[in-house]
């Protein structure tokens, strides 16, 4: 009897929202369930839902845009229906999964991957058509582009007048907005450094394989080549076996950069091997429950920067933070306290302070 009453009193204490159930999402991971960056954002993501009090259900698509359309749709026609669907617009599926949401009654997110402005016209043209579908959040790819090249020419040092560069450069998936926009920052560094030539951009599709057959041929193509910029660590760690194997030596004759942050890519960085690793986005999954837990309590998402959210979270990491992450592991996100994050009680003047710096301190 006296347990009984402890219990009822307790429910009492706690919000309504809390009592009745816990806010439910489904994120629609348009990776494998075996990728490095996938599974390490899998995880930051469940560690913020533990904190925050969600009930998180993660779908892998195994890199095939069907399985995810094919997820979504079953979410959508199913009975127990989620609170909120977080997608990416990997391959161009968000504005297939906006058309089958109608009338569900599920709150949609986007992240990492926004849609494209061709996209954002179609979509604009009907948005009163899609009610459910709440913001996004994603990370600044172009910057991250453009900064790698910039960093990479820092660490080459002072190079000859009249003396040229040769560059190598492996994109992600054509058919991917964060690819496409990692390309167009390196564009843009490109213009404001002619002395740089850019020899030839592949698509090594985010694949480490991929790239290391694609390093072959054009290692040998081009012997001058200087500096390799990479859309992701993937294809960094394979376009530097090539190079290994071509008897070239990263860090020193030829310089890598990269994206992400795998072990071996932090561990590359750390013995000097990968010049440059940009990282940081890994979190965004995390950070975007913050703004869900946020929206389910009813607070207005435009007063935080809303709803739709670009966030500076690429930053290039140094030997020490990479050492420091590699020590984390999949541990990282047990050191923010996610429900600290969150505007309830705050002052309106309050914006999410998402970032690394959360991480690494």
């Amino acid at each position: 009897m006296f347990k009984r009453l402890c219990k009822w009193l307790l429910c009492l204490s706690l919000p309504f929202w809390a009592v009745a159930h816990a806010t439910s999402v489904v994120f629609l991971n348009p990776g494998n369930s075996t990728e490095t960056f996938w599974v390490s954002y899998s995880q930051f993501m469940q560690a913020a839902a533990r904190d925050l009090g969600l009930d998180l259900r993660i779908l892998y698509a195994e890199r095939d845009p069907q399985n995810t359309l094919q997820q979504a749709r079953e979410l959508f026609q199913g009975r127990d229906k989620p609170d909120y669907l977080m997608l990416v617009n990997e391959q161009y599926v968000a504005p297939q999964i906006l058309r089958l949401s109608q009338g569900s009654g599920i709150k949609l997110f986007i992240v990492n991957s926004p849609l494209t402005l061709d996209q954002r016209e179609l979509i604009g043209q009907s948005r009163q058509n899609y009610s459910d579908w709440i913001g996004s959040m994603v990370g600044d790819d172009e910057e991250a582009g453009y900064r790698m090249l910039k960093e990479l020419l820092h660490k080459l040092g002072p190079v000859p007048a009249g003396h040229g560069i040769e560059l190598l450069a492996f994109s992600g998936l054509k058919v991917t907005p964060a690819a496409q926009l990692r390309e167009r920052g390196l564009r843009r560094a490109l213009a404001e450094h002619p002395q740089v030539h850019l020899r030839q951009l592949v698509y090594g599709e985010w694949n480490r394989e991929r790239a290391y057959r694609q390093a072959q041929q054009l290692l040998k193509r081009y012997p001058k080549t200087q500096l390799v910029w990479s859309a992701n660590d993937e294809m960094a760690l394979g376009a530097m076996q090539a190079a290994r194997e071509l008897g070239r030596k990263p860090g020193t004759d030829l310089l890598f950069s990269g994206v992400n942050s795998s072990p071996e890519a932090l561990q590359a960085l750390i013995d000097g091997k990968l010049s440059v690793l940009e990282a940081g986005h890994f979190t965004l999954g995390g950070w975007a429950l913050v703004a869900l837990h946020d929206d389910a309590l009813g607070l207005d998402a435009r007063r935080l920067g809303g709803p739709d959210w670009q966030l500076s979270l690429f930053q290039a990491l140094t030997p020490a933070q990479a050492r420091q992450l590699l020590r984390l592991g999949d541990q990282v996100g047990t050191r923010v306290d996610f429900r600290g994050l969150s505007a309830q009680g705050k002052p309106d003047s309050y914006r999410y302070p998402f970032g690394l710096q959360l991480l690494l301190r």
